[in-house]
Order: structure tokens, then sequence, then C-alpha cells
């Protein structure tokens, strides 16, 4: 099933647990999910009480219950389970890899733990004050241009859900600010445990994310307890990178690091560099010669 229903597909004895972004649904993940189905891999992508779109909102306690619980049902059935979390659902993928660290590895996309991109409104730092006032329940955050997506065709389709107020593919039209605030809460906690994550590790993240920008991965990369450690920096894409121009390259950089992760646990090896892009580093060297 997809779009605001859960997505599972039966394949080997692999099984990766897919996360979605803030109050949105499965459908964010589809294309991956079909992707790492077709090579052999169990995918399931659940809709999350309290924290998926049509669900009544609960505090992110609930969202990491309700993310292990998945997660212990998939390891009772499969020999290896791999957590992989888009935009706050990174944030949710790390909580519960601190809680479980049987996972085989854990993958985060565009991981998000501040609203630090580009195209955060100048009025993002007062939300946390907001919270605590009336506006509590009526003010919701509208998602605007380029709602994650550098493709120009995908962003007008997405553009016209949008208008109707629908669910798409990239996430929904609006999140209210107790959602907010639960994924600030989320964020911290997750700053606080990251040296607790010791699994197989693998960022992915936009160079021009407009919503969290690389200070997140790279925070996350040089805080983690992991071995294996690998951070793939894309230059032709915004936030929502399972959707935007380079989602082919973001489920083969996922299923080289499952393979990767799965032959080295067979070998027992550990211990590997971490692994850097080169459009991160092509990036870098056109930032310098600027400043000069």
């Amino acid at each position: 099933m997809i779009g605001g229903k859960p997505l599972s597909l039966e394949g080997g004895d692999h099984a990766v647990l897919l996360l979605h972004g803030l109050s949105s649904s499965p459908l964010e993940m589809r294309f991956l999910a079909r992707a790492l189905h077709r090579e052999g891999f169990t995918v399931a992508a659940p809709v999350l009480p309290g924290y998926s779109a049509g669900t009544k909102e609960q505090r992110m306690e609930a969202w990491v219950a309700a993310a292990v619980e998945e997660f212990d049902a998939l390891s009772r059935r499969y020999a290896h389970v791999s957590v992989c979390g888009l935009s706050i659902g990174a944030a949710l993928a790390l909580a519960l890899a601190g809680k479980r660290p049987s996972a085989q590895s854990v993958i985060l996309l565009s991981v998000t733990l501040d609203y630090d991109g580009w195209a955060i409104p100048w009025y993002r730092f007062l939300l946390g004050w907001a919270y605590f006032t009336p506006l509590r329940s009526r003010w919701r955050y509208r998602e605007q241009e380029p709602f994650g997506l550098r493709n120009e065709a995908l962003r007008s389709k997405v553009a016209r859900a949008m208008l109707k107020g629908d669910l798409s593919e990239v996430g929904p039209a609006t999140i209210s600010l107790p959602a907010l605030h639960e994924a600030s809460r989320l964020a911290r906690k997750v700053r606080r445990d990251l040296p607790d994550v010791r699994m197989d590790c693998l960022i992915v993240h936009a160079i021009d994310d407009e919503t969290s920008s690389p200070t997140n991965a790279r925070f996350v990369s040089s805080h983690v307890a992991s071995t294996f450690l690998r951070a793939i920096y894309l230059d032709d894409s915004y936030h929502m990178i399972t959707s935007d121009n380079e989602r082919e390259t973001v489920a083969r950089e996922v299923l080289m690091f499952l393979r990767e992760s799965e032959a080295a646990a067979s070998a027992g090896e550990g211990n590997k560099p971490p692994v850097v892009s080169k459009a991160l580093a092509r990036r870098l060297r056109q930032i310098a010669a600027l400043a000069k």
C-alpha cells in the first residue's frame, strides 16, 4: 500500500525499516523502497501513531516507542534489520538506533537536527516561544517553494497538490506547531545520545539542502561512534533526496552500503575509514576560491 498507508515488500532475510519525514507518509520512501526490494531486501515503511499524517499527534517519546516496536517486529522475523530515515525520520532512526544496538546499520537521509537551511523563514526561532502561547493550537507551518525539490517539473506537480491540501510524495501541505515542538525535543535527545550509536552508518545529504544545512550531517558524522561510517554529499538536489534529481543515486548508494555492511559483518571486519564524496570536496574548493 502507498500514500497514507504502510508499505510492506517481502524479500530476503535483511529487512530495512524506512522512516518518513515529520507528519508525512510512506509515500516519501516509495522510490527507495521499490529499488531495495528489486535487489532482494525486505522493506517496511510503516505509519507511526502520533508521528505520521492522519494520526492523532503525540509526544516524541511515543514516536520512538512506535519505531522501536516496528523494529522489534522485524527482528523477530529476519536475520538482519537496518534502519533508514528521511529528514526528522533520520533523527528518529538515530533515536531508535540508540535503543537497539542490534541494528545492522543506520542510514540517514537529509538528517535534520536543526532547521537551518537557506529557505527557512527568519521567524523560525520564535516558534519555540509560540508553542507556549494560544498559537499552539492555531498556527501551522505551511510548506512553500521549492518544497525540497530542485527538479522544477516535480516541483510544479507538488505545488498543485499543496494548493489542494493533499499529501504529496514530498510531504504534507502544513505541519502543526506541536509537531515541530516535539521534533525539536527529539533532536535535542539525539544530539546527546549520538555517542551511543555504534553500528554501521551512512549519511547522505544535499549540499544545497534548503531545510537542513550540511552542518547537520557533519555534526552527526563527528559524534557517532560508528567504525564503518560513510558520508555522501549530493550537488543536484535539495532536501527531498528520495524524490529529487538524484534519487537513483541515493538508492544506489544505500544499496551499496547495505551490501558492504553485510559483507563486513560476515567477515568480522571493522575500523573502515570514513568516506566523503567528491561532490563535497568540489563544492568546498569552490567556496574557498570565492573567499579569496
